[in-house]
């Protein structure tokens, strides 16, 4: 057979009690959901910053990041919802390459699934109890998301995975806002009928078992830009591309109408720099039209604690990403300074 079994692996619950959660951590996730979901669904008009490496690759690293995010919201949670983004899962166009810590909890070294999914959880308690942040993960694998499902306040779907039914069926029974990104073609018709199915009840089999959902009424867009048929990037970060998504929405009329714009990825061709002035530009946007405003719900920015990108086998510079190009931390603070003031 071309498929070997190589460990079998703990259930989430077993994971869970051997790394739980205390009692204030259930309580701080608890509240930042509902500040989350407040957000979504127009009670609250923060605005939500989802921050932080492309890819979670050092605990080390990761915290120290969160716990710098953590002095900046000390003085900015009054306007923003700061999100670190800590990405355990790395998609991969070719299948080829690092396919983040849940794969490879050590870079450099064979894949361990097992100790894997372990350095994940770890990573994610260590970063909530030095920050009072919950993060963001990639739902990259529906079912491993179980091993983390007490812990993050944020999910996203990614460009490649949005159209798969499992992701979709999975999203609608989570109880934490989740955004659908458009797919690599740009379609947002396929990103809206993928809100669609989240938002909507379904029964299905799910980690061996028969299960009903209720729907997730805080399923929402993510825009990241797409690819036409030539590999070329196009952008939809643009006011028309914000109108006509809000159009889209009211046809649709999909519950709690919100997007988050993706600021890297397709929509600055991967020039981490232009992220900067991007979020500049979906703000002037935002402010620009009152009901662009109330669609606008927050931005994706990928930054890490030294600029730009680096290789595995290089003499890896702590804090550099090593997958794609990120912000610097100072480049990152002074923009989360900017977006406060205008917002």
């Amino acid at each position: 057979m071309a498929m070997r079994l190589n460990k079998v692996l703990p259930q989430p619950a077993e994971l869970k009690k051997e790394y739980p959660l205390s009692r204030d951590l259930m309580e701080l996730k608890a509240k930042r959901d509902r500040e989350i979901r407040d957000i979504i669904s127009g009670k609250s008009d923060k605005f939500m910053v989802i921050v932080g490496p492309c890819s979670a690759d050092n605990e080390d690293a990761v915290c120290e990041y969160v716990e710098r995010l953590a002095k900046v919201n000390e003085k900015l949670s009054d306007r923003l919802m700061l999100i670190p983004r800590i990405y355990t899962n790395k998609p991969r166009t070719t299948g080829q390459g690092y396919k983040g810590m849940l794969h490879q909890p050590e870079p450099d070294k064979a894949p361990d699934l097992f100790e894997g999914i372990q350095a994940i959880r770890r990573m994610h308690i260590r970063a909530m109890e030095i920050s009072g942040l919950t993060g963001a993960d990639e739902m990259l694998y529906p079912e491993n998301r179980s091993y983390l499902d007490d812990i993050l306040s944020y999910e996203a779907i990614g460009a490649r995975s949005v159209e798969n039914q499992q992701h979709r069926l999975t999203a609608s029974g989570m109880d934490i806002p989740i955004g659908m990104k458009n797919p690599t073609s740009g379609d947002l018709s396929v990103m809206l009928n993928s809100i669609v199915a989240a938002q909507s009840g379904h029964n299905f089999i799910y980690r061996g078992q028969d299960v009903t959902t209720d729907g997730n009424p805080y399923a929402h867009a993510i825009l990241r830009g797409g690819v036409d048929k030539y590999g070329k990037c196009i952008p939809n970060y643009h006011y028309e591309d914000l109108a006509r998504l809000l159009e889209m929405y009211q046809k649709w009329e999909l519950k709690n109408p919100a997007v988050v714009i993706d600021a890297n990825h397709s929509n600055s061709n991967k020039q981490f720099k232009e992220q900067i002035r991007i979020v500049s530009e979906v703000l002037h946007s935002r402010n620009y039209n009152t009901d662009l405003k109330k669609l606008i719900k927050g931005v994706m920015i990928e930054s890490y604690l030294v600029e730009g990108n680096q290789s595995i086998d290089s003499k890896r510079i702590y804090g550099k990403s090593i997958t794609d190009p990120c912000l610097g931390w100072n480049d990152t603070e002074a923009l989360l300074y900017k977006i406060a003031k205008q917002c």
